[in-house]
């Protein structure tokens, strides 16, 4: 199967090629790399000639050292454009080797510096590479959502190239659709893609489109069709030494042929795929040329050539996968496989080699063929056991996983779950911008010395659970509850710009829902008033402990936000003047005027005007009765 991404290895080349470059004097990498190492250059054409380094040398790894020159001179200049590209030319390099975490790390901080910069086009183009990562990595969640941004973001081009990225976009969702089978919306985005394409003139994007359809014909039976679509996108590939769009396509070639039962074509296109991938170290493109090689030589006939070729195939999807860190499931099952291959060699040699001497000596030749019929027999039977061992362990291994994950995305956020889960440990996270609310029953210590344990659990379960239910409407992340004190935060483990203007809308919705339980006759649930606080900027985030772990945010925005909460009043929503400034042209808000705060002096209060229902969604009432 095609991994989806692969369109941006020419999205970097058009981004590169939109602006005139250092490069078009010097033909050659090799004549452009000399002249930087021997400093036959101007001063000024320096960041131009490390970014046309990084983006023609074929190593990865000397693209990654010229991407690192490249950020380093670029935060030495303070050039955020620079750094940006910097960080997008090393996460591909990463991506070519293999090492999707470090690479979704540097994509990531260049979708930062494009915000910075207020780049629409930088930043669709950094949400795309950041989905074609999740897409490789199986995070079918993920990649759909960034996809989806990178689409809203580049819908409406201002120019040719922000029309080539929205092409790039529609075709690697589509690649998506198709790993999951769903071929028919996979053709409609491919098809869209090629529109735009064909209207940039654009020969590059059209060759990727037409491999991108032909792989679909393929996988829907229309073989004729399917190597038109494909040899033609060969055709221009070509024509445009693009190696890794024929690597990607080739096994697709073979697949075709393979299917109407031309093996030999199959067979020579399938070893080209696996020689520019071997030539280039393209571990994606080693691992499925090895998987069609195993495939037809299995078809031909030829067993031992088929059981080399699987054993290339599962060491480099290993190595793709980081299959080290996959749970024993995984492991058992290739071990049975292979296993099960080379009994499969095992016995075809021993019954040539029964052939051989059944001319010599017919009696030995029977012996030996109850011999090898009891071996078989026994090995059938052991991997009979095997087999019914292996499944019942691994749908307990299934199990246990599925449940420990979804146990851990409950404790903590899904980004920093995977994180711990990968490095067992989760590095403490600064976000410049972010809103953190506390939210307070007014009344609830002394009503609570007259309620038993079990009701008190039941109520302080009943309100938060609903607060639960609109930290998660509204995008927000729970932090943690104090007693009958709630904490949430909005804006991180994601960074967002409505942050403030979603939690004061949480806000409402968190009072409107008391107020609604307060009032209603036919709920048996004692009622409150709630106190909210709000208050916006910079904290630090984490995962606190290593037994029991828990999530949780430190700085003084934090310290301000409960201080706002314990200067509120019964049913209303307090905000700091940092949060006001935020939310103002959203919500009416009510100045209270300079207000003393213990350890901070005085400070400026605002609290929200009635309900300011234009900017609510639908009311929770509804949902408070139904409780």
């Amino acid at each position: 199967m095609p991994q989806a991404g692969f369109l941006w290895v020419f999205l970097a080349f058009i981004a590169f090629m939109a602006a005139p470059c250092y490069g078009q004097e010097i033909r050659a990498t090799d004549s452009l790399e000399s002249a930087f190492i021997y400093g036959d250059f101007q001063p000024a054409d320096s960041l131009v000639i490390l970014e046309e380094l990084s983006y023609d040398i074929e190593d990865p790894e000397k693209k990654i050292l010229y991407a690192d020159w490249l950020i380093e001179v670029a935060k030495r200049q303070d050039s955020a454009l620079w750094e940006m590209k910097g960080h997008r030319l090393r996460g591909n390099a990463l991506r070519i080797l293999g090492d999707y975490s470090e690479a979704l790390e540097e994509y990531f901080r260049s979708a930062e510096l494009a915000i910075v910069l207020d780049s629409d086009a930088d930043l669709g183009t950094a949400y795309l590479t950041v989905a074609d990562i999740y897409s490789l990595m199986k995070n079918t969640r993920n990649a759909r959502r960034y996809y989806t941004r990178a689409i809203e973001i580049l819908r409406n081009p201002s120019d040719q190239q922000d029309s080539v990225y929205l092409a790039s976009a529609l075709s690697n969702t589509g690649d998506e659709y198709y790993k999951q089978g769903k071929l028919d919306s996979a053709l409609i985005l491919f098809e869209e893609s090629g529109q735009v394409f064909k209207a940039l003139g654009y020969d590059l994007g059209i060759a990727y489109y037409l491999g991108s359809v032909g792989m679909v014909y393929s996988a829907q039976g229309k073989n004729e069709q399917a190597l038109s679509k494909l040899m033609e996108s060969l055709e221009i590939l070509e024509a445009e030494n693009d190696t890794y769009g024929i690597a990607a396509f080739l096994p697709f070639v073979s697949r075709t042929y393979l299917n109407t039962g031309n093996l030999d074509a199959a067979l020579q296109y399938a070893k080209s795929s696996l020689e520019i991938g071997q030539q280039y170290n393209l571990k994606e493109q080693i691992s499925e040329a090895s998987f069609q090689l195993a495939e037809i030589h299995e078809a031909r006939g030829n067993p031992s050539e088929a059981l080399y070729h699987f054993k290339n195939y599962t060491i480099y999807k290993d190595s793709i996968n980081n299959l080290g860190h996959v749970q024993q499931m995984a492991r058992i099952r290739n071990d049975f496989e292979i296993a099960r291959k080379q009994s499969e060699v095992d016995l075809l040699e021993k019954e040539a080699l029964i052939q051989q001497l059944k001319e010599k000596r017919q009696k030995a030749v029977i012996i030996i063929g109850i011999g090898v019929l009891v071996v078989a027999f026994l090995v059938a039977y052991g991997l009979y056991r095997r087999y019914n061992y292996i499944k019942t362990t691994s749908a307990i291994i299934a199990r246990e996983k599925s449940r420990s994950d979804a146990l851990l995305r409950n404790i903590l956020p899904e980004g920093t779950a995977e994180e711990l889960k990968e490095y067992g440990k989760v590095r403490a996270q600064r976000f410049e911008s972010v809103s953190v609310l506390f939210a307070d029953f007014e009344g609830f210590t002394r009503h609570s010395e007259n309620m038993s344990p079990e009701d008190l659990v039941m109520t302080v379960d009943y309100y938060f659970s609903e607060f639960d239910k609109i930290t998660e409407q509204f995008g927000l992340e729970k932090i943690k509850t104090m007693g009958d004190c709630y904490m949430c935060a909005g804006g991180l483990p994601f960074p967002s710009e409505d942050h403030a203007v979603n939690i004061v809308r949480a806000a409402l919705a968190f009072k409107e829902f008391v107020a609604t339980v307060k009032q209603g006759p036919s709920l048996k649930m004692e009622g409150f008033d709630v106190r909210v606080g709000i208050n916006s900027g910079p904290v630090v985030a984490g995962v606190v402990g290593t037994k029991k772990f828990a999530y949780d945010i430190w700085g003084d925005t934090v310290n301000i936000a409960s201080r706002m909460e314990s200067c509120s009043l019964p049913g209303r929503i307090n905000l700091s003047e940092e949060t006001y400034q935020l939310v103002r042209d959203h919500f009416d808000c009510e100045f209270r005027g300079m207000i003393h705060v213990k350890n901070k002096g005085m400070m400026k209060m605002y609290f929200i005007s009635g309900d300011s229902a234009a900017d609510q969604p639908a009311s929770v009432a509804e949902s408070a009765q139904t409780l």
